[in-house]
């Protein structure tokens, strides 16, 4: 341990770090017990090397060391001449315990006198003639909530067994090492005991540079069995930076704008695989992609706030408020029903539905603004606006790389205008509208197209199916005042193909030539996986007729027309690959109807 704490330096605990919680059962025994084995193998060692006339050093080098673990340090700004400050990131619990054993054996030397209390005071205190500040005479400087009671846990003057934590632990390890000193048949064991928690308690620690990660290092050394919370890490940052430059009412600061985020909803995880996140993960990253106008990587998102922190000019107070606002957006955007608009509600669900999370921050970032600066109606404009660019994409089958880069120059852009005094819905449509080639925002006659000639069934999922043509229906719904006001649960509505998969029996084809009936039979069975041959229907459908003829099927379809979308298909007369073509066409219009552009030619 001397290579790690015989340095002049300070560890400080962040100062929202959770609890001491390590306990006499759990760890303060077997880790006493683990110094005893490491005394008892080095005096053994010693043993047989003066039984054959090897010297001490020789044998100390042949005893096995014991690994205590790792601890993760951030670089803390110093006083000039001061000792050297490190944040401990990860590993407070293992390096306060330390500190409590070493001071456990100090107060045994201390009572008998031994000369060798000098070096194990050293890895407790710092020198008093490089103590520049009050608190540079400690090695470790415990989170704020424990900072009353460590001066005692430290010194030398005696403590009860009792009470706080750290001064039980170090009764515990005081009293057993009296007890292995006395029970031992050497008089030199109090030294053994020092040299073996000097040399042979070893002790890693990771000092992060600039361009280090927390996160990577945390999730390597934890052999990534579970992700490691961003959101802690930065609340200690955060906190731990507001302590240092004297800011004041941190502890009220926490419980106004911090607490919230240690409820249970914001821990829950969200997404799945290895992008599972927590909800306060996931806000923290919108929120820095907003602030910085940077893409922020999750995986990464304690370095990058690090780095933003450190060029912002801003106290702690205003980053937490900040924060409370996006996460009041972040929980609206996620409850769409308590948007201020049916169009706000609609957009968050629809682009929630298929995982467009590139385009949340530029959405929070929106609800951020007051509404004299973003009116509802431009707020509702520029909202659709994105969801009409998401959704168009989606049903054109357009490649989402490049998302990420693309919502932050659209976010950029907004912010721009905004510090110009331009008005922020026509910034967001214009920077929608800019792009082209690989990123353009899908015309009218792009969705047709796609309507026409795509493969919907099997190449889309059926939530992004049942999405399309829920919002269709809904539309039709709208534009129809004769229409009874229906309300559907789409989410539990079945996709129906309306010439079926298995036609052969009762929907033939009439070209008699096999080359002929092949081809089309061909067409057929592409025609049939198109958007103009699915639509919705209730439980209520009677699935024995799926697979029977139109003069059938037609009938079952008349039961259905609750549905707007149903209604053309009753009133048909026949059902064939022509029909399938004019319905593509009529659900397209109704789509660009559903998610405009500007300059959109349908329904004009």
């Amino acid at each position: 341990m001397k290579t790690v704490l015989g340095f002049e330096r300070r560890f400080v605990i962040p100062t929202f770090q959770r609890d001491y919680e390590w306990t006499l059962d759990g760890q303060w025994r077997l880790l006493h017990e683990d110094l005893l084995s490491a005394a008892e193998r080095l005096q053994k060692a010693r043993a047989d090397a003066e039984a054959v006339g090897e010297s001490k050093a020789r044998a100390d080098k042949k005893v096995a060391p014991h690994f205590l673990g790792a601890i993760v340090c951030d670089q803390l700004p110093s006083t000039t001449g001061g000792v050297d400050q490190r944040a401990v990131i990860d590993g407070q619990q293992r390096l306060t315990t330390l500190q409590l054993l070493a001071r456990g054996i100090l107060d045994v030397l201390l009572e008998t006198g031994s000369p060798r209390a000098a070096q194990v005071r050293r890895l407790i205190q710092n020198p008093a003639d490089v103590a520049v500040e009050p608190l540079d005479q400690y090695k470790l400087w415990p989170r704020r909530k424990d900072r009353d009671v460590w001066p005692a846990a430290i010194s030398d003057a005696a403590v009860a067994a009792a009470g706080h934590p750290y001064l039980q632990a170090r009764a515990f390890f005081a009293e057993q090492t009296r007890a292995a000193i006395k029970a031992a048949p050497d008089e030199d064991f109090a030294d053994v005991i020092v040299d073996a928690l000097l040399g042979l308690f070893k002790l890693v620690v990771i000092d992060l540079d600039d361009n280090d990660d927390a996160q990577v290092i945390f999730e390597v050394l934890n052999g990534r069995q579970t992700p490691l919370s961003a959101a802690d890490l930065v609340k200690n940052l955060l906190f731990l930076r507001g302590d240092l430059s004297g800011e004041k009412e941190l502890d009220a600061l926490y419980d106004r704008y911090w607490a919230p985020f240690d409820e249970p909803w914001w821990k829950t995880t969200v997404g799945t695989g290895h992008a599972a996140r927590g909800r306060r993960d996931v806000l923290l990253s919108a929120w820095l992609t907003a602030a910085s106008g940077q893409e922020a990587n999750v995986g990464h998102l304690y370095g990058q706030v690090r780095s933003y922190l450190a060029a912002a000019d801003r106290t702690t107070e205003s980053v937490l408020k900040e924060l409370r606002e996006y996460a009041s957006a972040y929980a609206i955007i996620y409850d769409p029903e308590r948007a201020e608009s049916d169009v706000l509600a609609r957009a968050y669900t629809r682009v929630d539905r298929i995982r467009v999370l590139t385009a949340v921050p530029l959405f929070l970032w929106l609800r951020t603004l007051p509404q004299e600066t973003l009116p509802l109606n431009d707020h509702e404009r520029a909202v659709a606006a994105i969801e009409s660019w998401v959704m168009r994409r989606m049903i054109t089958g357009a490649n989402t790389r490049g998302y990420n880069t693309f919502f932050v120059d659209v976010l950029k852009t907004a912010q721009t205008s905004l510090k110009a005094g331009e008005n922020v819905a026509e910034a967001v449509i214009t920077a929608l509208e800019s792009y082209s080639a690989g990123l353009a925002w899908p015309t009218d006659d792009d969705v047709r197209a796609a309507f026409l000639n795509n493969r919907f069934y099997n190449s889309f999922t059926q939530e992004r199916i049942r999405l399309i043509l829920a919002a269709i229906d809904q539309q039709l719904q709208t534009e129809n005042p004769r229409t009874e006001p229906a309300a559907f649960d789409y989410d539990r509505l079945q996709i129906e193909h309306i010439l079926p998969q298995s036609w052969q029996t009762h929907w033939p084809i009439g070209e008699s030539d096999p080359a002929q009936h092949e081809l089309a039979a061909q067409q057929r069975n592409s025609a049939l996986q198109r958007i103009g041959n699915l639509t919705l229907v209730t439980s209520g459908f009677n699935q024995g007729v799926s697979n029977l003829g139109w003069e059938v099927k037609r009938a079952e379809f008349a039961l259905q027309s609750g549905l707007q979308l149903n209604k053309p298909i009753a009133a048909s007369e026949q059902w064939n690959e022509p029909t399938i073509g004019k319905r593509a066409e009529q659900l397209a219009a109704a789509a660009c109807r559903v998610w405009g552009r500007p300059n959109s030619t349908v329904g004009a």
